[in-house]
């Protein structure tokens, strides 16, 4: 794990809901629901998500340098019962240097 540093002024979060119960599902949504289904081959109805999204995130700590920046996402779903986190990165995957961390165990993901 590492930390984005947005001290510096360099890049930004932002995220939107979307609320799905009983009310006609935006493109974005749906297309979650076909990943989950596809890749746990289950059904799957969403009922509530979240996209939160870090664009061009500096690695911590920013004043070492603001040029080298990563684009991800993460996606919470539920339908109610049950919930999954889809976790999207830019072509490449996680760009920051994990030879420079001071721990070399490197994971992307969440706990």
């Amino acid at each position: 794990w590492d930390n984005a540093d947005f001290s510096r002024g360099v890049g930004t979060t932002f995220y939107q809901e979307f609320s799905t119960l009983n009310t006609a599902k935006p493109p974005f949504v749906r297309d979650v629901e076909a990943k989950v289904r596809r890749y746990l081959r289950s059904s799957y109805s969403a009922a509530w998500t979240l996209k939160i999204t870090w664009e061009k995130a500096p690695v911590y700590a920013a004043w070492t340098d603001t040029r080298k920046t990563i684009t991800y996402q993460a996606v919470l779903t539920t339908d109610g019962f049950r919930s999954y986190i889809l976790m999207l990165y830019q072509d490449g995957g996680m760009q920051w240097d994990y030879t420079r961390l001071t721990s070399t165990n490197v994971l992307i993901g969440y706990t």
